[in-house]
């Protein structure tokens, strides 16, 4: 017998950081996902304890002013992004709002200085990394499935996964966070591989061919690289089709810098096990403040290149260096920090645990003939390890971005312990940036906080805070 639906009648005042707007009723709170601040609506609950629930939109009583239609056809379906339904400027307010909750509820920090929100000028085809899944287990859509779902080949899909779902693949035909060249090659690819009749990757019994599609562009060149990963070669077909695919990919798409096929036989996603450079260097060219960066088809960067100038140059001038200031970069990546900094310093240390990071950081300190830097290769997350930043000179200034995880305890110990007189944390996560500068209390004093939006119609948010030494 089906389960009746639970639905309620809700005013939505507020919105969450993982996204979902935010009502109460009776005291008790409801997350309510695809609804904004300001929506009196009729929503679905899908899960009640006793302090709160969590549900999803049905029917919009009365929208909000400050809803807007989203401009994507898969939106409140698709995993990729979640706030198209709300106004640009209300998103950065409430992404500020975010920065602040989680200060005032984690780090129990009230009445700081945090600034408002700096919004990216493009806010959609912004992405300069896209990566799809190809998946033998199709997600339907409700269109779908109300037009005629027996004429839709279930067991291929590419696209993204569904919210909350990684076993469940929405078939796109375009994703409006990357630039429409790069949509008309996601179509091309998916369009190929249907009429070849390649198989999809299948998560359940690690069968299928095609695993995922990595999308990237470089704006400064204004070139793409496509990364196509998959299983195992297992017949001719598949490999004629690989061929096949680079001629015409080349042929059809002049943009296309780079080409690079790369092998994962493995159940983890991330894993892979041969890199093959099909076509191009194996690489392209991106700049940061007039510094160039070489992009190697898995190395990070940051995917919003309109937006980067404007974060970097404000992480410098939260750090306010001085041409006399020993520098340290502490989870430096490639670099994207560690060099503009050093054009201010006397001298700057980069330190990262990714070894292909460290190549590619010390390649771009040649490329752009920086020589006042140092990269090291250390796990700032090992307790040992941290012994080997004392063989460097003290610091006047620390510049941390870890990943969204945040700072180990033992690091938090051994910055707490050196005191150097100045920090600033750049974070993707304010929540464990917020229980890290808790920790970090102790001896250094928030002076200031700058929420940057690298990520438009999404609810992340990157983080600025300026911390200084307690006299």
């Amino acid at each position: 017998m089906k389960k009746e639906k639970k639905t309620i009648e809700i005013t939505l005042d507020s919105i969450a950081f993982e996204g979902s707007a935010v009502g109460r009723i009776d005291g008790k709170v409801y997350f309510i996902k695809n609804a904004v601040p300001g929506d009196k609506v009729v929503s679905v609950i899908t899960k009640s304890k006793k302090n709160f629930a969590e549900g999803y939109l049905e029917k919009i009583i009365t929208p909000s002013k400050f809803r807007v239609d989203p401009k994507c056809k898969y939106f409140g379906e698709c995993g990729g992004c979640n706030w198209q339904n709300l106004e640009y400027h209300k998103q950065l307010e409430w992404k500020k709002q975010n920065v602040i909750d989680a200060f005032e509820r984690i780090g129990n920090f009230y009445n700081l200085e945090i600034l408002d929100t700096i919004g990216s000028h493009q806010v959609y085809n912004y992405r300069n990394k896209m990566e799809f899944s190809f998946g033998a287990n199709r997600w339907l859509r409700n269109v779908e499935i109300s037009n005629n779902e027996a004429l839709i080949n279930k067991e291929f899909a590419l696209g993204l996964h569904i919210s909350g779902r990684f076993d469940k693949i929405i078939d796109l035909e375009y994703c409006e966070l990357q630039n429409q060249y790069a949509n008309e090659i996601l179509k091309y690819i998916k369009t190929k591989s249907l009429k070849e009749k390649i198989s999809a990757y299948n998560l359940k019994n690690h069968s299928g061919f095609l695993r995922s599609l990595i999308i990237r562009y470089s704006l400064y060149q204004d070139s793409f690289m496509i990364i196509l990963i998959t299983n195992q070669i297992n017949n001719q077909n598949e490999e004629l089709f690989l061929n096949d695919l680079s001629n015409n990919l080349i042929n059809k798409f002049n943009k296309i810098s780079n080409l690079v096929y790369a092998i994962n036989i493995s159940k983890n996603p991330v894993a892979i096990d041969s890199i093959n450079i099909i076509y191009g260097d194996g690489y392209f060219y991106e700049k940061i403040l007039d510094i160039k960066y070489k992009i190697s088809p898995f190395s990070f960067f940051q995917t919003n290149s309109y937006q980067i100038n404007n974060f970097i140059s404000k992480i410098l001038e939260f750090a306010n260096i001085n041409v006399k200031d020993i520098v340290w970069d502490l989870f430096c990546g490639a670099g994207s920090i560690t060099l503009p900094a050093a054009k201010q310093c006397e001298f700057i240390y980069g330190v990262e645990l990714s070894n292909s990071a460290i190549i590619d950081a010390n390649f771009n300190k040649e490329l752009n003939n920086i020589s006042n830097v140092e990269f090291l290769n250390i796990d700032l997350n090992n307790k040992n390890s941290l012994n080997q930043l004392n063989s460097l000179p003290y610091p006047d200034i620390v510049i941390l971005d870890p990943p969204r995880a945040g700072l180990s305890s033992h690091l938090i110990d051994y910055i707490n312990k050196i005191k150097v007189k100045k920090i600033v944390y750049v974070s993707c996560n304010p929540t464990t940036q917020a229980r890290d500068c808790k920790l970090l209390n102790e001896n250094y004093e928030i002076i200031k906080l700058q929420p940057v939006d690298m990520f438009p119609h999404t609810y992340h948010i990157e983080n600025i805070a300026l911390l200084i030494l307690k006299a």
